[in-house]
């Protein structure tokens, strides 16, 4: 039974007739088979139109390549014409990531000879895989080229050529096709494609790559058209205007003022660690040889705790625990020094006060959250007497 596939010659149709030719459950769903459709069925990287059939929700559009067949919640009478309704918002959103899609491909084939070797309207993103890597400079030319093809507002087509005349166009493909060829003009660009197009470039209004990384021998790219694009591009302005708040610089300057905070920061971080050096010397000078000790650290960071004891433990020779506020409550660093290894002690304390935490046998550090300083210091102590 072939279906007669409204969409292929106008991707317009939102509402149709239709007489239901079978209906037959399929598990908890029933597989509906119509004389027509407006229904998209999923295929070539593009998803399947949802909507209503009837009375009955539509779950799924499906083809064989003649018959399409829809997949709804609910029975329909065989023999009688149902009407069909699409979730306009869903196709047009397909219809301008697909038709983006092949504009921007089509300015990657012609400017760096990249072949679209995947595509996938997911979300938030459709997702292009290119044959050969591409730079970042090379990624912004095509896709400035791109943004002036929907911005010439040019016409859309959608046509299947005669076999003399398919002989004699060039157009891409991803694989080879026998039989007659449904072709795509988009933008500047040919393609051989099944999905369902805008009527004109200008209908696509944005495409914007959100994002590029290397994939196999080429990129794989992460895409954004129409209401999708302006959408990311709007969140992405709005999280530029907040960083801008945030370090007193306009939308434009944020990278200066984003170096003049990271140089803050390291020249902070080189004058903490000089501190900290200098309480690792100080506790390290007032150590008791042979004695375990547990120090309070308040402001130390984890590489402070460190320090602190170990330049301890290396002049008493025992355990020493540096605590101070962090991680789930209380943070600590343990070093045996010549006592050995304190992964046990570790365990003990992870154990006693719902702690976490490892590390070498000369080195632990972790946090607890049930404990203060009293009771570590009483804890450590009365471990290192057993």
């Amino acid at each position: 039974m072939a279906t007669q596939k409204l969409y292929e010659t106008d991707a317009y149709v939102q509402e149709f007739n239709a007489a239901v030719l079978s209906c037959t459950p399929q598990g908890e769903a029933f597989a509906v088979v119509l004389d027509r459709t407006a229904f998209f069925p999923e295929g070539g990287g593009q998803p399947c139109d949802l909507g209503t059939l009837g009375g009955a929700k539509v779950l799924d559009v499906r083809t064989d390549g003649e018959t399409v067949t829809h997949f709804t919640d609910a029975p329909l009478p065989v023999g009688q014409t149902v009407g069909g309704c699409l979730d306009w918002a869903r196709r047009l959103d397909a219809m301008q990531q697909h038709t983006g899609e092949h504009i921007l491909s089509g300015a990657l084939h012609r400017l760096f000879g990249a072949e679209n070797v995947g595509f996938h309207i997911g979300t938030p993103y459709v997702r292009m895989d290119t044959s050969i890597p591409l730079t970042a400079a090379q990624l912004a030319q095509a896709e400035a080229a791109a943004n002036a093809a929907v911005r010439a507002d040019t016409p859309v087509r959608c046509y299947v050529p005669d076999a003399e005349a398919l002989a004699a166009t060039e157009y891409r493909s991803k694989k080879e096709i026998d039989g007659a060829v449904r072709l795509v003009e988009a933008g500047g660009d040919r393609c051989a494609c099944c999905g369902t197009h805008l009527a004109r470039t200008g209908e696509v209004g944005l495409i914007k790559i959100i994002s590029a990384q290397h994939y196999k021998v080429g990129m794989r790219l992460a895409v954004a058209c129409g209401q999708r694009a302006y959408d990311a591009v709007s969140a992405a302005w709005a999280d530029c205007e907040a960083a801008g708040r945030a370090l007193s610089s306009p939308v434009g300057s944020l990278a200066p003022a984003l170096a003049r905070l990271q140089s803050g920061e390291a020249a902070l971080k080189q004058r903490l660690a000089a501190l900290q050096n200098a309480l690792a010397d100080s506790y390290a000078a007032n150590a008791i040889p042979g004695q375990p000790t547990v120090l309070w650290a308040d402001g130390a960071d984890g590489d402070g705790l460190r320090r602190i004891a170990a330049a301890v433990a290396e002049k008493t020779g025992a355990v020493c625990c540096a605590a101070a506020p962090g991680g789930q409550g209380l943070a600590y660093a343990l070093v045996g020094g010549s006592a050995g290894d304190v992964r046990p002690l570790c365990k003990a304390l992870n154990a006693a006060f719902a702690g976490r935490g490892g590390g070498k046998p000369a080195f632990c550090q972790g946090s607890l959250a049930a404990a203060d300083f009293t009771q570590l210091c009483t804890f450590i102590h009365h471990y290192g007497q057993e």
